[in-house]
Protein backbone atom coordinates (compact mmCIF):
# COMPACT_ATOMS: atom_id res chain seq x y z
CA UNK A 1 0.00 0.00 0.00
CA UNK A 2 2.96 2.07 0.81
CA UNK A 3 4.53 1.69 -2.40
CA UNK A 4 0.97 3.40 -4.32
CA UNK A 5 0.99 6.00 -2.45
CA UNK A 6 4.44 7.09 -3.44
CA UNK A 7 3.89 5.94 -7.00
CA UNK A 8 0.76 8.26 -7.24
CA UNK A 9 2.43 11.31 -5.26
CA UNK A 10 5.53 10.88 -7.83
CA UNK A 11 2.75 11.15 -10.92
CA UNK A 12 1.09 13.79 -9.38
CA UNK A 13 3.95 15.72 -8.86
CA UNK A 14 5.43 15.27 -12.63
CA UNK A 15 2.29 16.22 -13.73
CA UNK A 16 2.44 19.21 -12.11
CA UNK A 17 6.15 20.38 -13.40
CA UNK A 18 4.20 19.75 -16.80
CA UNK A 19 1.33 22.26 -16.02
CA UNK A 20 4.10 24.56 -14.70
CA UNK A 21 6.31 24.28 -17.50
CA UNK A 22 3.42 25.03 -20.41
CA UNK A 23 1.31 27.31 -18.42
CA UNK A 24 2.71 30.64 -20.18
CA UNK A 25 1.79 29.21 -23.41
CA UNK A 26 -1.20 27.93 -22.49
CA UNK A 27 -2.65 31.30 -20.96
CA UNK A 28 -1.69 33.36 -23.93
CA UNK A 29 -3.21 30.20 -26.38
CA UNK A 30 -6.56 30.43 -24.36
CA UNK A 31 -7.20 33.95 -22.29
CA UNK A 32 -4.35 36.18 -24.64
CA UNK A 33 -5.51 38.98 -27.30
CA UNK A 34 -4.55 38.85 -30.93
CA UNK A 35 -1.40 41.22 -32.16
CA UNK A 36 0.35 40.84 -35.67
CA UNK A 37 3.77 41.48 -36.34
CA UNK A 38 6.07 41.37 -39.24
CA UNK A 39 8.28 37.71 -39.10
CA UNK A 40 11.16 36.85 -40.70
CA UNK A 41 13.12 33.78 -41.21
CA UNK A 42 16.18 33.25 -39.46
CA UNK A 43 16.87 29.08 -39.51
CA UNK A 44 15.50 27.78 -42.29
CA UNK A 45 13.97 23.93 -41.61
CA UNK A 46 16.72 21.40 -39.90
CA UNK A 47 16.22 17.66 -40.87
CA UNK A 48 18.09 16.97 -37.12
CA UNK A 49 15.98 19.41 -35.49
CA UNK A 50 12.59 18.60 -37.26
CA UNK A 51 9.78 20.57 -38.90
CA UNK A 52 10.08 23.99 -36.88
CA UNK A 53 10.96 27.42 -38.16
CA UNK A 54 13.19 30.09 -35.82
CA UNK A 55 11.83 33.24 -36.48
CA UNK A 56 13.30 36.87 -36.38
CA UNK A 57 10.87 39.47 -35.22
CA UNK A 58 12.53 42.58 -37.11
CA UNK A 59 9.92 45.38 -35.36
CA UNK A 60 10.22 44.12 -31.92
CA UNK A 61 14.34 43.78 -31.58
CA UNK A 62 16.00 46.36 -29.29
CA UNK A 63 19.21 47.15 -31.06
CA UNK A 64 17.46 47.31 -34.00
CA UNK A 65 19.97 44.69 -36.01
CA UNK A 66 19.21 41.44 -37.65
CA UNK A 67 19.86 37.66 -36.87
CA UNK A 68 20.85 35.58 -39.69
CA UNK A 69 21.90 32.95 -37.24
CA UNK A 70 20.24 32.59 -34.15
CA UNK A 71 16.19 33.87 -32.88
CA UNK A 72 15.98 36.09 -30.41
CA UNK A 73 15.33 40.07 -29.60
CA UNK A 74 18.86 41.23 -29.89
CA UNK A 75 20.13 42.02 -26.07
CA UNK A 76 19.65 44.61 -23.49
CA UNK A 77 23.38 46.32 -22.56
CA UNK A 78 22.07 47.72 -19.03
CA UNK A 79 24.55 45.11 -17.05
CA UNK A 80 21.52 43.49 -15.81
CA UNK A 81 20.08 40.26 -16.65
CA UNK A 82 16.67 39.26 -15.85
CA UNK A 83 12.83 40.07 -16.58
CA UNK A 84 12.61 42.17 -19.65
CA UNK A 85 8.91 43.89 -20.74
CA UNK A 86 8.52 45.57 -24.49
CA UNK A 87 6.08 47.44 -24.51
CA UNK A 88 3.92 46.81 -28.00
CA UNK A 89 2.21 50.22 -29.91
CA UNK A 90 0.58 49.65 -33.13
CA UNK A 91 1.89 51.36 -36.89
CA UNK A 92 0.35 50.31 -39.88
CA UNK A 93 -1.73 47.54 -38.63
CA UNK A 94 0.80 45.65 -37.11
CA UNK A 95 2.21 45.92 -33.69
CA UNK A 96 5.93 47.65 -32.88
CA UNK A 97 8.18 47.19 -29.93
CA UNK A 98 7.91 50.46 -28.54
CA UNK A 99 9.64 50.54 -25.05
CA UNK A 100 12.03 48.50 -23.48
CA UNK A 101 11.87 48.13 -19.36
CA UNK A 102 12.74 46.19 -16.59
CA UNK A 103 9.68 46.69 -14.93
CA UNK A 104 6.26 45.39 -15.44
CA UNK A 105 4.06 47.93 -17.31
CA UNK A 106 1.38 49.35 -15.78
CA UNK A 107 -1.06 49.18 -18.89
CA UNK A 108 -1.51 48.16 -22.35
CA UNK A 109 0.22 45.35 -24.32
CA UNK A 110 3.32 44.03 -23.89
CA UNK A 111 5.95 40.89 -23.69
CA UNK A 112 7.23 39.49 -21.06
CA UNK A 113 10.42 38.33 -21.99
CA UNK A 114 14.03 37.34 -20.57
CA UNK A 115 17.25 38.28 -21.15
CA UNK A 116 19.32 35.17 -18.52
CA UNK A 117 21.07 33.85 -21.62
CA UNK A 118 22.78 35.66 -23.98
CA UNK A 119 19.96 37.16 -25.86
CA UNK A 120 16.26 37.98 -25.20
CA UNK A 121 14.20 35.50 -25.46
CA UNK A 122 10.27 36.01 -25.36
CA UNK A 123 9.11 31.83 -26.33
CA UNK A 124 8.12 32.93 -29.84
CA UNK A 125 11.50 32.40 -31.49
CA UNK A 126 10.29 28.68 -32.72
CA UNK A 127 7.64 27.93 -34.22
CA UNK A 128 6.60 23.99 -35.01
CA UNK A 129 4.33 22.78 -37.59
CA UNK A 130 3.35 19.48 -39.57
CA UNK A 131 6.15 18.58 -41.73
CA UNK A 132 3.85 18.61 -45.09
CA UNK A 133 3.53 22.30 -44.41
CA UNK A 134 7.34 23.53 -43.45
CA UNK A 135 8.59 23.93 -47.32
CA UNK A 136 5.43 25.59 -48.14
CA UNK A 137 5.74 28.44 -44.91
CA UNK A 138 9.55 28.77 -45.65
CA UNK A 139 9.35 29.78 -48.67
CA UNK A 140 6.40 32.46 -47.42
CA UNK A 141 9.13 33.63 -44.57
CA UNK A 142 11.65 34.10 -46.88
CA UNK A 143 8.87 36.90 -48.85
CA UNK A 144 7.87 38.40 -46.23
CA UNK A 145 5.08 37.46 -43.38
CA UNK A 146 3.32 38.32 -40.65
CA UNK A 147 2.66 36.01 -37.81
CA UNK A 148 -0.49 36.29 -35.10
CA UNK A 149 0.75 36.15 -31.47
CA UNK A 150 -1.74 35.69 -28.54
CA UNK A 151 -0.66 37.46 -25.45
CA UNK A 152 -2.10 37.33 -22.33
CA UNK A 153 -2.91 40.29 -19.77
CA UNK A 154 0.65 39.24 -18.12
CA UNK A 155 2.58 39.54 -21.12
CA UNK A 156 2.93 35.62 -22.21
CA UNK A 157 2.91 34.87 -25.45
CA UNK A 158 2.54 32.45 -27.86
CA UNK A 159 2.54 32.15 -32.14
CA UNK A 160 -0.59 31.17 -33.62
CA UNK A 161 -0.23 31.62 -37.03
CA UNK A 162 2.18 32.73 -39.79
CA UNK A 163 0.81 34.19 -43.03
CA UNK A 164 0.98 36.70 -45.83
CA UNK A 165 0.53 40.11 -44.98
Amino acid sequence: MNRIVVTGIVAASQLALVGVGVAPQLSARVAGDAYRVRVALVDPIDPFRGAYVALDYPDLRHDGSQSFVEPGLGALDDGESGDVFISLVEEDGVWVGAAWSRTRPDDGPYLACDDRSWQIRCGIESWFLPQDDAQQTEDLLRDGAVAELRVDGRGNAAVVDVRAP
